[in-house]
């Protein structure tokens, strides 16, 4: 008899309390004080109730949830970091696999690598390898969590120069559907490694990975920070920006965004909350050079600030952390661009001009340099012939705007979406649907269906960006 035959409270919480005699790691349920605390997300518009929530201390716990999970017919969640943006790592009446009580990591410095558990944030990360002058390709924020963003790709501020996170990545120990505990890399299970540099969680629970290190400034000191310019003059920095980038050093990155200045230092208060374009520079290469690098965008055109500083690399990875805590209301929309045309500038001007709330902003992420010189068949991230990942998202605190800030995201991308490439950023979408999930993966959307097949054939890991099995039809629940 599986857990949902069972129609009384009281026998549906003694067969939870068998799993949770199982784990080293504690199970939450709805009786806890902690539960609320528990089953929320980073994005505060979720409100999810699962049936429990597993603290999973080790492999072991991730095996026994899942085959808990299987047996008894239940939907199975994973959380790491809990940034996702469609909120899968929580689900109505579910079993959470969480695993952020799983967080060591070991540093060899000499061998320039880094293993990390699933359950560690990209701020664990940078703050055990920056110290040593080093770091893996990541994002753009510290609270990101390591599984959510390595599993999609991983555009960041070392995309240029290293590539994306997927790029670095050396194994994986991965919790399979049966339970069993493998290790993936290039000659060990080479189709399941193939499938987890891009695919997102589809194909297991990835309870460790093995990155390579990077070297970072001058022992790990980068020249970093935004530089910002009046609204008004955005079409002109759009225009030249597009130009610039791709004949910079690979040492040096930067996104450009459209965004309300905060209300807080560093900001002179005579700019809080003022509309801006801004562009939030990375330069990782020597010191001695950095002046001559970095001097033609210190110079181009009136910024209202230039905000270029000697930092930790963790420091500019960590800079939006204390602008966009947890909790806050998220809506996002998003798409690859080839290009910055100038029917999009037409477009980013309206919007930026109507941004609805202090935190709503949009962003657009170069990948080119390094992440341009991996075959697009090399790894499940199929986005290789450069461009730029383009993400709108209404953000703010207070619920009651959740529907403004939607629709104004809703309407940006509407007029926006027809100037894309046509696919999205798998890390940027919501709940879309098949055809966007497809969009995602392109040409190799088909090889993910026939790895699926062979490492989850009954799509147990089917809460996510799912790709179903090859054979059976998109949105299959597991058998």
């Amino acid at each position: 008899m599986s857990l949902k035959d069972y129609s009384d409270p009281q026998q549906r919480a003694e067969v939870i309390g068998g799993l949770a005699a199982t784990l080293d790691g504690p199970l939450l349920t709805a009786a806890d004080a902690c539960y609320d605390e528990a089953r929320a997300v980073y994005n505060g518009m979720i409100d999810r109730r699962p049936l429990a929530i597993a603290r999973c201390a080790n492999a072991a716990d991730v095996a026994g949830c899942i085959r808990f999970a299987t047996e008894n017919g239940l939907e199975l969640a994973v959380r790491g970091g809990g940034h996702n943006a469609g909120g899968f790592g929580v689900w109505d009446d579910a079993l959470v696999i969480d695993l952020s009580a799983m967080r060591s990591i070991d540093v060899d410095a000499d061998a320039h690598t880094v293993r990390v558990d699933g359950g560690c944030t990209w701020g664990d990360v940078d703050g055990a390898t920056v110290p040593y002058g080093m770091a893996t390709p990541s994002g753009f924020m510290a609270s990101t969590g390591v599984g959510g963003l390595a599993l999609g790709g991983g555009v960041g501020y070392l995309s240029r120069r290293y590539g994306l996170t997927v790029d670095s990545l050396l194994s994986a120990d991965v919790v399979l559907a049966d339970g069993t505990l493998v290790t993936a890399d290039a000659t060990s299970h080479p189709d399941l490694f193939w499938g987890l540099r891009g695919g997102g969680g589809n194909f297991g629970v990835v309870v460790s990975f093995r990155f390579a290190c990077h070297d970072v400034g001058e022992h790990g000191t980068i020249v970093g920070g935004p530089v910002l310019y009046d609204l008004a003059d955005a079409p002109e920095v759009m225009r030249w920006y597009r130009e610039l980038l791709p004949t910079l050093p690979e040492e040096l990155s930067g996104w450009i965004g459209l965004l309300s200045i905060p209300p807080a230092a560093p900001f002179p208060e005579e700019l809080w909350g003022r509309k801006a374009c801004a562009i939030v520079w990375c330069y990782t290469g020597p010191a001695d050079k950095a002046d001559a690098v970095m001097a033609p965008v210190r110079e181009f055109g009136s910024p209202l600030l230039v905000g270029l500083a000697p930092m930790p690399f963790s420091a500019l990875q960590s800079a939006f952390d204390p602008l966009y805590p947890g909790g806050l209301q998220w809506y996002w929309k998003a798409d690859m661009f080839t290009e910055i045309s100038d029917a999009a500038i037409e477009v980013h001007a309206k919007y930026g001009a109507l941004l609805p709330t202090g935190q709503s902003t949009m962003h657009m992420y170069p990948i080119d340099g390094a992440a341009m010189r991996v075959d697009t068949a090399a790894t499940a991230f199929p986005y290789r012939a450069g461009g730029w990942a383009g993400t709108i998202v209404g953000v703010d605190p207070d619920p009651a705007n959740a529907a403004a800030i939607t629709e104004w995201a809703r309407a940006y991308w509407d007029e926006l979406h027809p100037t894309s490439a046509g696919g999205v950023y798998v890390n940027f979408l919501g709940q879309e649907g098949d055809d966007r999930v497809r969009s995602a993966y392109g040409a190799n959307y088909e090889r993910l269906a026939r790895v699926k097949a062979q490492y989850d054939p009954h799509n147990v890991f089917h809460i996510n960006q799912n790709i179903p099995p090859a054979g059976t039809p998109a949105g299959t629940p597991a058998a």
